[in-house]
């Protein structure tokens, strides 16, 4: 499926649809005791390369949500969080949220404490600044390599099915300010930090993380910023395991760049350039996925999923 067909959003008692992306469905709670609240449901939907796939993983939507949470408790001395109560309808427990309305900041703040992904296609494009965002960096830094410090490197929210672009931190002054800019750095960076040294205790590094920022709505006079959505899971996070690094090559990884490995292997028959979508997932590409996500969980918590 495109990111146009998303499967309609379930029908819960006491809650108002308000809108899904690729894998959460959003409502506002219409009923009980946090009327006016949002209820945030995690599905077992998977997006690569701005596809929603046909298949799910099993049990994805829960893991998400179970780690969101444990998370949020680690960093609490560190930021404040939307989460209200995870008292939430039948049909949807254990992968779901109630949590605070936020005017959210139109910024994907993310944190790099290596060179993968987007920051090294950055990297040896500007060559031979070698800069991220802007940022400059050591020569000679290839795939997997650590970053002499965390950096952080921001990119635009995109609109459903479009790709989010990293932009320099003068984008995000210009966007929100430069007292609210230098909190979202900061905040990013101590969370970061926080969420890294926890991982590598438990034999986990992680690479980079994205998270999501925004301000409460109601008539308060104090503005504070409040981490929001999920935070340090799978899907918005690069988890390589401790023993396995190795610069210089793509990293084994506790996310979905299986499902992306396989994708783009000849074994699947796709062709990222036509345009269509990737064909539906093996069985043993989900029962790989699954487990890594499991794997990550359990490593990460101490907690049997």
């Amino acid at each position: 499926m495109t990111l146009a067909n998303i499967p309609t959003a379930p029908v819960l008692p006491g809650a108002r649809h308000l809108h899904s992306g690729k894998v959460r469905d959003l409502y506002e709670l219409t009923d009980g005791p946090h009327v006016g609240k949002l209820l945030m449901v995690a599905s077992d939907r998977l997006s690569i390369f701005d596809y929603v796939l046909e298949t799910t993983i099993p049990d994805k939507g829960e893991i998400l949500t179970r780690t969101s949470l444990w998370w949020f408790d680690q960093l609490a001395d560190v930021v404040p969080n939307h989460i209200v109560s995870t008292g939430v309808p039948d049909e949807v427990a254990g992968r779901a949220v109630i949590c605070d309305n936020l005017a959210m900041y139109p910024v994907e703040c993310v944190a790099r404490g290596y060179l993968t992904g987007t920051g090294l296609l950055d990297y040896n494009a500007s060559d031979p600044d070698h800069a991220v965002c802007g940022i400059p960096l050591p020569p000679g830094l290839v795939d997997g390599s650590r970053l002499p410090e965390p950096i952080f490197t921001p990119a635009t929210k995109a609109d459903l099915g479009d790709h989010d672009e990293n932009v320099s931190y003068d984008a995000v002054v210009a966007t929100v300010g430069a007292e609210t800019a230098a909190e979202l750095r900061d905040l990013t960076l101590a969370v970061y930090r926080r969420a890294e040294a926890i991982a590598r205790e438990r034999g986990i590094i992680l690479a980079d993380t994205k998270l999501e920022f925004g301000v409460s709505t109601g008539s308060t006079t104090t503005k504070e910023i409040v981490l929001a959505d999920e935070v340090l899971t799978p899907d918005s996070s690069r988890y390589w395991p401790a023993a396995e690094w190795q610069p210089g090559r793509a990293q084994p990884s506790y996310d979905k760049q299986i499902v992306r490995n396989w994708a783009l292997s000849p074994e699947s028959g796709w062709d990222k350039a036509s345009g269509e979508a990737p064909p539906p997932l093996p069985p043993e590409v989900i029962e790989r996925t699954r487990s890594r996500y499991v794997e990550a969980y359990e490593l990460l918590t101490g907690e049997t999923f």
